[in-house]
């Protein structure tokens, strides 16, 4: 009797799952190239208010560049470090600084230090509308990741207002 009820519930779950068809085209939310902008420009401003000469790159929500600024006298490995941060936050949709104290703290998590293109350094913060990770922002250049981090929040932090 007890499986007859299991196999009827199993049946009446399958059925319903059949009815409700998968759409074929996704909307999803992503990051505009104004909004990348302004956050570059953001970041890089919040650091040179301390002293800091540092790189920002925006990214979408699949990693891919949308805005760079570079302060005048920021090292040249800024660039490099500001887009692999950005790209770390964006595709793990977490902030760098989190996932590199995670890596430090859990020996299961320290091989993530090993996936290719992945930077686990403070200074990657995801950009979220709502819960949704529409993209992220790395900072490279302040002496020490959790500057860079600093420079990054405070950068979405002014453009709290546009990301609804």
């Amino acid at each position: 009797m007890r499986s007859t009820l299991c196999l009827a519930v199993l049946l009446a779950a399958s059925a319903a799952q059949a009815q409700t068809p998968t759409p074929a085209v996704r909307t999803e939310k992503n990051i505009s190239l104004a909004l990348a902008n302004q956050i570059a420009a953001e970041a890089v401003a919040a650091c040179a208010a301390n002293g800091y000469n540092v790189a920002a790159t925006v990214v979408d929500r699949a990693g891919t560049v949308r805005a760079v600024q570079r302060a005048d006298n920021a090292g040249p490995h800024t660039l490099a470090s500001s887009e692999r941060k950005a790209w770390t936050s964006a595709s793990a949709k977490s902030p760098t600084q989190a996932m590199m104290e995670g890596a430090q703290k859990n020996p299961g998590a320290a091989n993530l230090v090993y996936l290719p293109g992945f930077l686990l350094l403070g200074g990657g913060v995801p950009v979220k509308s709502g819960n949704e990770v529409i993209g992220a922002v790395g900072v490279g250049g302040a002496p020490g990741g959790h500057l860079d981090d600093q420079c990054a929040n405070a950068a979405i932090e002014k453009v709290k207002g546009l990301l609804g």
